[in-house]
């Protein structure tokens, strides 16, 4: 083989072993949303068998996404945690939990009516939120509730307010709450 031939197949190796390290190392600024497990929550979020206090174990705060496969609000939340997952990568962790798969998640929960989402701060105690929000919405309970704490500038002395979920319509109740009230009523 010719000086010149040796030096373009060296080339195109070098190319090749550049552009492979580069695909394998893109996983590596683009967070997914990543599937979780009942073994993966109590290792990454909340061991609930051995704590009775929440103390959340993570190093950055989580949004966990309760969902199923065949529910339509879940299908239309799905590529809006996608979007922020990529938008707020390295700043919060996305995850999702199958409610038919990892049902003692659900039942840990009270999850009765899906989709929820789980809002957990570095500090503090989470917050649940009941069906299907508007993207502008969600970025604000992030930017308001999980990060708040993280951007707060050291010199600023006033106290913020504590962010209030968006407005939940109330909750009926139903035939067997309404006839249990009336008789009490009644005696």
């Amino acid at each position: 083989m010719c000086p010149i031939c040796i030096t373009i197949t060296m080339r195109k190796k070098i190319i090749g072993v550049a552009v492979m390290f580069l695909l394998l190392s893109l996983p590596m600024y683009a967070e997914d949303v990543i599937y979780l497990t009942t073994e993966q929550f109590r290792e990454r979020v909340f061991d609930y068998k051995n704590e009775r206090d929440w103390k959340y174990l993570g190093d950055k705060p989580c949004v966990i996404d309760f969902y199923t496969t065949w529910c339509g609000p879940c299908k239309r939340l799905a590529p809006i945690m996608e979007e922020l997952s990529q938008t707020y990568c390295g700043e919060v962790a996305f995850y999702k939990a199958d409610t038919e798969r990892e049902r003692e998640l659900a039942y840990l929960f009270g999850i009765n009516s899906i989709p929820q989402v789980l809002y957990v701060p570095m500090e503090g105690k989470p917050m649940l939120l009941k069906g299907l929000y508007p993207k502008e919405n969600i970025v604000q309970i992030i930017n308001d509730f999980l990060l708040a704490k993280v951007q707060k500038e050291p010199e600023q002395k006033t106290v913020q307010e504590p962010v209030a979920p968006p407005a939940q319509p109330e909750k009926k109740k139903s035939w067997w709450e309404r006839w249990k009230e009336k008789r009490r009523k009644n005696k």
